[in-house]
C-alpha cells in the first residue's frame, strides 16, 4: 500500500487510459492476460476501451465455420459498444452479417471485407448506413459489381480509399469490368488511393477515373495487362502508378497516409476465441463461456501488413 500512496496504482487508472496501453500488448496478452490480472482490468477489456479497431482478418481466413465467424464478429461489435471505427473481417458470409455491421456502424471510418460474400441488392441498402467510411476494401467480393461500387460512391461521401483487387481466378469467364470502372470514375470523386489490380480494364477505363478523380495519388494497376501505364505516366505526371508488372511484394502504407484516425491506428497481430461476458464482475470473467462454447482458439505466430488482402500475387508472364 505504500508504494500506491506515493505512486498511482496501475487499476486505478482511467479505463481510457487503460485501454490505450494494452491496444501496445499483443492481442493474445489481451485476451488471455490481461483479464486475469485484475477486475478492473478485465472490465477495461470486456468494454469499448480496447475495441475501437476490430481485426479479425487473418484469423477469419482460417474459419472453416460461418457459425463461428457470425458469433466472433457479434461479440467484438457488442464489446465495443457500437463504436468501432474499423473493421477487417475476410470472408464474411453472406448477406446478414454485412446488415449487422451497417447497423451498428456510426462510427465506422475503415470497412475491409475482402473475399466477402456480400451482394449487390445488399450493399445498396446498407451503404445509407456507411456515410463515415473514408476506406473500403472490396478485393474479391465476386458477387459485387458496378451497381454495388455505385452505391458505396453515392453513400461514403468521404471516401478517399479503395481497394478492389482481384485474383486472376475471381475474373475468370468474365469479359471486362470497364463497368466498374465507370461506377468508381462517376461516383468516388474524392479517392486519392485506388487500388484495382488484375481488374479487367483497358487504359480508357483508367484515364476515365483519373479524370473525374482530380485528387488521385496513388493507382495500383498490377496485373492489368491492358493498361498502359507509361501513357498515363507522361499524362498524369502527378499519379504514380504501380503495374501493371507484378512485383515481388505488396506494399502500401495508404492507412498512414489518409486516415484521420492514423496516429491511433493499431497493429494487432490477429483476431481469435475469447471467452469472457462483456462488463461481468466475476473474478472468472475469461472462463465464462457465454454462448461461444466450441468457437475455435488459434494464435498464430508472426505479423502480417494491414494493407495485404491476403492475395498470394501471380508473376508477371
Amino acid at each position: 500500500m505504500g508504494e500506491c500512496s506515493e505512486h498511482r496504482c496501475w487499476d486505478e487508472l482511467l479505463p481510457d487510459a487503460l485501454g490505450l496501453i494494452f491496444r501496445n500488448l499483443s492481442l493474445k496478452d489481451v485476451l488471455t492476460v490481461v483479464p486475469r490480472v485484475c477486475k478492473s482490468w478485465g472490465r477495461v477489456v470486456a468494454g469499448p476501451y480496447c475495441w475501437q479497431d476490430i481485426d479479425i482478418q487473418e484469423w477469419s481466413q482460417q474459419q472453416s465455420k460461418p457459425d463461428h465467424l457470425r458469433r466472433m464478429v457479434h461479440m467484438l461489435i457488442a464489446r465495443s459498444g457500437g463504436s468501432f471505427h474499423r473493421i477487417s473481417v475476410s470472408g464474411l458470409p453472406g448477406d446478414s452479417l454485412f446488415a449487422f455491421i451497417g447497423d451498428q456502424a456510426r462510427s465506422l471510418k475503415t470497412l475491409e471485407l475482402p473475399r466477402s460474400e456480400i451482394s449487390d441488392s445488399l450493399v445498396e441498402n446498407v451503404a445509407p448506413r456507411l456515410s463515415n467510411v473514408t476506406f473500403l476494401d472490396v478485393s474479391s467480393c465476386t458477387k459485387i459489381g458496378a451497381r454495388a461500387l455505385e452505391a458505396f460512391g453515392k453513400h461514403c461521401r468521404s471516401l478517399v480509399g479503395l481497394r478492389r483487387v482481384m485474383h486472376p481466378t475471381d475474373v475468370v469467364g468474365r469479359a471486362s469490368q470497364h463497368d466498374e470502372a465507370r461506377a468508381i470514375a462517376c461516383n468516388m470523386p474524392k479517392l486519392r488511393h485506388l487500388e484495382i489490380g488484375y481488374m479487367l480494364i483497358a487504359t480508357k477505363a483508367v484515364v476515365e477515373i483519373a479524370s473525374h478523380c482530380h485528387d488521385l495519388k496513388f493507382l495500383d494497376l498490377r496485373g492489368c495487362w491492358n493498361v498502359d501505364d507509361k501513357f498515363l505516366q507522361e499524362r498524369y505526371p502527378g499519379l504514380k502508378v504501380v503495374g501493371p508488372y507484378v512485383d515481388d511484394c505488396y506494399e502500401n502504407s495508404f492507412w498512414e497516409e489518409c486516415s484521420d484516425d492514423s496516429d491511433d491506428s493499431i497493429y494487432w497481430e490477429l483476431m481469435d476465441d475469447d471467452y469472457y461476458a462483456a462488463g461481468s464482475d466475476d473474478e472468472g470473467i475469461w472462463d465464462d463461456g457465454q454462448g461461444l462454447e466450441g468457437l475455435e482458439v488459434r494464435f498464430y505466430g508472426g505479423g502480417f501488413s494491414e494493407s495485404h488482402a491476403g492475395f498470394d500475387w501471380p508473376p508477371s508472364p
